[in-house]
């Protein structure tokens, strides 16, 4: 199997080196990754990219959907299946998936027509701290791996993307007991805010993770932030294109439409 590595957190990131050692027990592994720190930068899109060689493979000087569409139409070989991360910090609900560059990888691929997976990690941040203040070791994406390689490894011959277009996988950190996996659909709840601070700034704040370090969330069992939460391994099998429905209030004000 010919897999391509990309992620959004930049070709040095440890979560990208720990998969690439993974998926390469299971398949050629191709990386084609950000020469730099490229997250929550969606499936922007470069028109001209530099690239260099690395020691694990392709760095290229633009977005992670740039690393997909170069490493699929001009680098090669073309793959079986795309895998984006392993991310350093969760990719969870449904709000937040547009916005993630790793995330976004697999949509790219998605729409090339080639299987994806996005994987992250959550990691729990104290109050004041991101996820950039955290130092992450190996063994700490443990759980990760453990599904990525399983799912790399098992999931085309399963059928399952005769369904779903990539996967979206979210692993927590290492407990007593392995981890189980568990097929869930993405929260839907939300909680941005926006404050003025006086100093002609705007903050923007997410407090979804505060409340999951605090386990104060509603979201139902069947979910990604439930069942991250409950420490299992979440995989929301998911499509890329926009889907449409029949809409009779938009029909009727089409009809209404001057000229029509």
């Amino acid at each position: 199997m010919d897999i391509l590595l990309t992620n959004d957190d930049g070709i040095d990131a440890a979560g990208l080196r720990v998969l690439y050692e993974a998926l390469s027990e299971v398949g050629d592994v191709l990386v084609v990754a950000p020469a730099d720190d490229q997250s929550a930068i969606g499936r922007a899109r470069s028109s001209s990219v530099a690239v260099e060689e690395r020691d694990i493979g392709y760095a290229l000087h633009g977005t992670p959907a740039d690393c997909v569409i170069a490493g699929l139409e001009a680098i090669g070989p073309y793959p079986d299946l795309v895998v984006a991360g392993c991310n350093e910090g969760a990719n969870l609900g449904a709000y937040v998936l547009g916005r993630s560059g790793t995330v976004s990888a697999a949509v790219e691929a998605a729409f090339f027509g080639v299987p994806a997976m996005a994987v992250s990690l959550y990691v729990p941040v104290e109050p004041g701290e991101s996820i950039q203040d955290v130092s992450l070791d190996p063994p700490d994406f443990e759980e990760a791996v453990r599904a990525t390689r399983y799912l790399a490894d098992h999931a085309l011959g399963a059928g399952v993307f005769e369904q779903a277009e990539y996967l979206n996988v979210n692993a927590p950190l290492p407990g007593e007991a392995p981890a189980s996996l568990a097929v869930t659909r993405p929260s839907h709840g939300q909680a941005m805010n926006a404050e003025p601070d006086g100093d002609g700034r705007i903050t923007l704040h997410d407090h979804i993770w505060d409340r999951m370090r605090t386990g104060e969330i509603d979201d139902p069992a069947g979910t990604d932030r439930r069942a991250v939460l409950d420490g299992q391994v979440s995989v929301s099998p998911l499509t890329a294109p926009h889907t449409t429905e029949h809409h009779e209030a938009l029909d009727a004000l089409a009809q209404t439409y001057p000229g029509s």
